[in-house]
């Protein structure tokens, strides 16, 4: 098999594979290849409002309300996690904070609490819609 090309069809995608000498080279195509490499850009971990959201460079996402109007800055301190290249940091070693622009308040699917007591003619109706905020995280640094 030394000196030749094999090529096969895969589940997944279509696999290559070439043979230099001694060295044996596998080249794996599948088709999200294309798209943006996303694994390869930094992420982390940050608490906003008790609650715990993995974030990149350039992502908008809604997070519980936040005080501020449209256009203000916001900055998380409270970073858990962050990956950057396979370098892994966690727990007090993170020196990282995440810097984030409000974009718009928005309200949530309305939420209805009914209750009811049968034979009593107890009937009771409240309902609300949760406030969020979205935000577009600016820089991780």
């Amino acid at each position: 098999m030394y000196g030749k090309d094999n090529f096969a069809g895969g589940k997944n995608g279509s696999v290559f594979i070439t043979f230099f000498g001694s060295i044996l080279c596998r080249l794996v195509i599948y088709p999200y290849l294309c798209t943006p490499k996303f694994w390869h850009t930094m992420f982390a971990v940050v608490k906003i409002a008790g609650q715990q959201f993995r974030v990149q460079e350039g992502q908008n996402l809604y997070v519980p309300h936040l005080a501020g109007n449209a256009g203000d800055k916001v900055n998380f301190t409270e970073v858990l996690f962050t990956e950057n290249n396979g370098n892994i940091t966690v727990g007090q070693d993170v020196k990282v904070t995440v810097d984030a622009e409000i974009i718009a308040e928005k309200q949530g699917d309305k939420v209805i609490a009914f209750k009811m007591k049968r034979r009593k003619g107890f009937r009771k109706k409240k309902g609300h819609r949760t406030l969020y905020t979205q935000i577009k995280i600016n820089k991780i640094a």
